[in-house]
């Protein structure tokens, strides 16, 4: 089996499950199973401070009787287990009420190819690779001048079989790799200390970016904190770095998840087809890019996957759909079921962008008589019934087209319908969180402060 499926030994296991099952009196069933290896390595000022490598395995078992659903997991793998699990699926799903909704997809819906989407780095990083990365970053943040001490950097790599089974006919699995690496450092003194971060992360060692960039980067974040203050509450344009403004992007998927439209919980519930972003304006999901974060060849209930623009022009195009939400709203799956071993499939986003605009954050920032450009958010103030926003933020303060002083202990306020129809995107995406934007410009903001 090519080193991109999951491991024969975790797809035979869970299609093993689902005959148990079956035998057990289950109409139907599915099961998944994760195999996974993880490095990790902390040091602190230059002295290792955690090194741990860790593997564990986990199964789901999902079990249907009639319309009723159970779910049930475990870690161990040895029959007696096995077997205890099936009897605990099936004396749960017995004693459920019905789910009118509840049930797999057809055969013929079912992914029949599995991609090769190059989620697998063939080198696992040893533990001397690991410190040396460690090192180069925190050397890098403690060099820049202003920087006082050190939160520590954390390097890790990790590896994750996936396999999927089910009695409808779907069997298939794959492997994903990635490594990533972080930097904290304080800069100042007493009770004037700021503090700081950056990191990288990647599915294959080599695209991570440099070591001492990273921490050069997050010292001179620290350094440029130092000597923040309030200022007083007004509307102001409000300038959001990449790192903040993706979190737009996971507002807008869970403002277009099928479960809070079913339900009716979304201020886009009755959006669809409409603009609600400015002309132009792209979303993207997309879980087939080769090396992708959040990259997967099947959804986690055996459909196929596909890029498609959830925004297209500023229009909403899409819900994102499980087969379960699909049914309620009667539609068809998106393939954006995501799946853990203790629930049932819920919908969720993989590779997921806005398109850059065409001017430079610089330019943007040039427009702006007085401002907010904002690097940290604290809190998560979205209601997501009514789209009201409200969340406590840190950054620098805009005059006269530049950046002045930084600032802290401030609250931007909003609509998310206003903030999303009056959204200005820079040029400068880059592909860093799996959820990306690049820098946001939203006007008319409520900026509270002293």
């Amino acid at each position: 089996m090519p080193d991109t499926a999951a491991p024969d030994a975790t797809l035979d296991l869970v299609t093993g499950l689902i005959e148990k099952a079956r035998a057990a009196g289950a109409d139907a069933a599915d099961a998944v199973g994760f195999e996974s290896t993880s490095l990790s390595l902390a040091q602190r000022l230059g002295k290792p401070e955690r090194l741990e490598r860790s593997e564990s395995s986990d199964l789901g078992l999902r079990v249907f009787v009639g319309r009723r659903v159970a779910v049930v997991s475990s870690s161990d793998r040895k029959p007696d287990a096995l077997n205890a699990l099936v009897e605990q699926a099936m004396a749960m799903a017995r004693a459920v009420p019905e789910d009118s909704f509840a049930g797999l997809a057809d055969p013929d819906q079912l992914a029949t190819e599995i991609p090769d989407l190059d989620l697998v780095d063939p080198e696992e990083p040893s533990a001397e690779d690991l410190i040396a990365r460690a090192a180069a970053a925190e050397e890098a943040a403690l060099g820049v001048p202003g920087v006082t001490n050190s939160e520590g950097a954390e390097v890790g790599y990790s590896r994750t079989g996936v396999a999927l089974a089910a009695s409808n006919g779907f069997a298939g699995g794959y492997t994903l790799t990635g490594t990533s690496l972080f930097v904290s450092v304080l800069a100042g003194e007493g009770t004037g200390m700021e503090t700081d971060y950056d990191f990288t992360s990647a599915v294959h060692g080599l695209d991570l970016e440099d070591a001492h960039a990273v921490g050069l980067r997050a010292g001179q974040k620290a350094v440029a904190r130092l000597g923040a203050r309030k200022v007083a509450t007004q509307k102001v344009p409000v300038v959001f770095a990449p790192r903040v403004a993706n979190g737009f992007l996971r507002t807008l998927a869970g403002a277009i998840s099928g479960p809070a439209i079913a339900r009716g919980t979304s201020f886009l519930k009755d959006r669809m087809g409409e603009r609600i972003f400015p002309e132009g304006v792209t979303v993207v999901d997309d879980p087939l890019k080769r090396r992708g974060l959040r990259s997967k060849p099947f959804d986690g209930e055996g459909l196929p996957t596909r890029r498609r623009a959830v925004i297209e022009d500023g229009r909403l195009t899409t819900w994102l759909l499980d087969l379960r939400s699909a049914r309620q709203l009667g539609l068809e799956s998106t393939g954006h079921a995501a799946r853990g071993t203790t629930g049932q499939p819920s919908p969720s986003p993989t590779n997921l962008w806005m398109e850059p605009g065409r001017i430079s954050p610089e330019q943007m920032v040039a427009e702006i008589e007085q401002g907010f450009f904002v690097t940290q958010m604290m809190g998560s103030g979205v209601n997501m019934v009514t789209g009201d926003y409200s969340r406590g933020a840190t950054g620098f303060w805009i005059e006269n087209g530049e950046i002045a002083f930084p600032v802290s202990e401030m609250t931007v306020a909003g609509s998310m319908k206003d903030m999303f129809a009056n959204l200005t995107a820079a040029d400068d995406l880059s592909f860093k969180y799996g959820i990306d934007t690049p820098t946001l410009r939203i006007d008319g903001m409520t900026v509270a402060g002293k």
